[in-house]
């Protein structure tokens, strides 16, 4: 299969400032975390591109969004109605195709040549099934993430195939249903925040946002229903990615840029020197 169309899902009224936030890419370059995104999903050769966004947001973003700016299609959620239905409201744009989904308040940062997004791109197109990236986490983090569990088929790819999605687990909830074979002991595969879903993740939604409450809401429990029907693979995508939301996760985020960039010295050395300078306790 082929995947030409991409969602990025950027409705939460809570988070509407952070893809507006400035930073330092690879190249030294000041750009929008927006625009870092949305560089991440064109690295994947995806020619359309559509953000879900909230009310009265569309102006903002299209200027955060820089040399992309006249690529991309938006859409509104007009209520803040959870993660899952604003997936669902890209069902007219994405039409009977299969697409790239990336949540708009994590950056990535790949480990190698191919961008963390076309990772999961090319293994969805190899395997003609629905892919989430997918990163070991440690289990005092994963009541941030949703998390996977699931069987290896390929140790060298990385690769599983999900049996079974908790939103949020607790470490008690991982110990019991979530465990990996293969995986460090006090880890799990949590979501990475970047998905290829076929088609058929719209049927699903229109059940499970029809069911009040946080799983109505969740695109884990959607993924869940999905496992149960269909092939759906986990790929442990080779780099990190870094929730711009949460607490010192631009800072992490500017720093993981930094390091993997041409001012990487630079940055060690001045950071070295603040470390030297504190004043002792």
């Amino acid at each position: 299969m082929k995947i030409s169309k991409a969602l990025i899902t950027l409705a939460d009224p809570n988070q509407r400032s952070l893809p507006l936030q400035t930073l330092i890419d690879q190249k030294g370059i000041k750009r929008s975390a927006l625009e870092i995104v949305l560089e991440e999903t064109f690295s994947t050769g995806i020619e359309e591109v559509c953000l879900i966004v909230c009310p009265d947001s569309q102006a903002s973003y299209q200027n955060a969004a820089g040399v992309y700016s006249n690529r991309i299609h938006f859409i509104e959620q007009p209520k803040p109605t959870g993660y899952a239905q604003a997936i669902q409201l890209g069902k007219e744009f994405t039409g009977d195709h299969p697409f790239l989904h990336i949540v708009g308040d994590h950056l990535c940062v790949s480990d190698e040549s191919m961008s963390c997004a076309k990772q999961v791109v090319a293994i969805a197109e190899k395997n003609n099934a629905s892919v989430s990236g997918v990163q070991a986490t440690r289990e005092n983090q994963i009541s941030d993430f949703g998390a996977v569990g699931g069987k290896l088929v390929d140790r060298l790819q990385g690769l599983y195939e999900i049996q079974n999605v908790v939103e949020k687990p607790t470490p008690t909830q991982a110990e019991l249903e979530l465990l990996v074979p293969g995986l460090r002991a006090g880890y799990y595969l949590c979501f990475f925040g970047i998905h290829v879903l076929k088609p058929s993740i719209f049927g699903i939604l229109n059940t499970t946002t029809a069911i009040d409450g946080p799983d109505g809401r969740s695109l884990s429990y959607a993924l869940n229903e999905l496992a149960k029907r269909e092939k759906l693979l986990a790929l442990e995508v080779s780099g990190r990615r870094y929730d711009i939301g949460s607490d010192y996760g631009l800072l992490f985020a500017q720093l993981a840029l930094s390091f993997s960039g041409k001012d990487r010295d630079r940055v060690v050395t001045s950071i070295l020197e603040l470390l030297a300078n504190r004043p002792s306790s």
